[in-house]
């Protein structure tokens, strides 16, 4: 059969490969005959690739779209190579037939059966507003190339504006110290008052331990006068108790001379 059944657009599975992301890609697939036409896709890294759907039916004179998802890759491939390769193989099939009946024998060739193989490569391509990504010894580096140009493209479009470099005007240049300004330091010998005050407002061991002691003699002192007062408290009470036995027995006298 010379006729060709399929009409494959685009040639080739272009994927934006950035690490750690999935990246999808369309294919669109045409009937340029009048017969209704079953196809399957085939990878050679079917863990690597998801491909919804791999198989179909095209009605006569139509088109049907599949899409291939590329899992997020940990390391970008040496020089951005890829060699994985797509298969999509298509065949003539009755009039009426849908998915659920399509069959892996439908493609086979020992059947008889004219099968139309298209082969279509995989082909990487940087994120256009990323740098392109090279790797070096097992990693990914930068290319450093495509970074000034993207610099050059914002400054050309306005997207960036780079402020220019200060430059010394004649005038300026051409102004000189005074004669007296080396006498005057008044702005060096200027030094601030809480910065000569740093070191009293840390406290050293010695003032510690004198505050310490100034605390225990107050603490002492306060004991002394307590005491103090304490047996004035019992010499008072003393005398009292005495006075009361003494008024109690010039009671009792009296009561007895009564």
């Amino acid at each position: 059969m010379t006729t060709e059944l399929l009409q494959i657009d685009p040639a080739e599975l272009r994927f934006v490969f950035e690490l750690k992301k999935q990246s999808s890609c369309l294919i669109q697939l045409g009937n340029k005959i009048d017969q209704y036409i079953a196809f399957k896709v085939k990878t050679t890294s079917p863990k690597k690739y998801c491909v919804r759907p791999n198989i179909g039916v095209i009605k006569p004179n139509e088109k049907c779209d599949f899409t291939v998802t590329m899992q997020a890759q940990r390391t970008a491939p040496p020089d951005m190579n890829c060699k994985d390769k797509f298969l999509i193989l298509s065949t003539v099939v009755p009039f009426g037939i849908t998915e659920d009946d399509i069959t892996s024998d439908m493609f086979a060739k020992d059947t008889g059966n004219y099968i139309e193989e298209k082969k279509l490569k995989v082909v990487l391509v940087s994120p256009p507003s990323s740098p392109v990504l090279l790797p070096v010894n097992g990693g990914v580096k930068q290319d450093q190339s495509n970074q000034i140009n993207v610099l050059k493209d914002r400054v050309l479009s306005g997207i960036e504006n780079i402020p220019p470099p200060l430059r010394v005007s004649a005038e300026v240049k051409g102004l000189e110290p005074a004669l007296d300004a080396k006498e005057d330091k008044t702005d060096v010998d200027i030094v601030p008052k809480h910065a000569e005050n740093v070191s009293d407002t840390n406290p050293t061991k010695d003032d510690v331990q004198l505050n310490l002691q100034k605390g225990c003699e107050e603490l002492e002192s306060k004991l002394c006068m307590m005491d103090s007062k304490l047996r004035e408290a019992e010499v008072t009470m003393m005398k009292l108790n005495e006075e009361k036995r003494a008024n109690t027995k010039e009671k009792d006298f009296l009561k007895n001379e009564l």
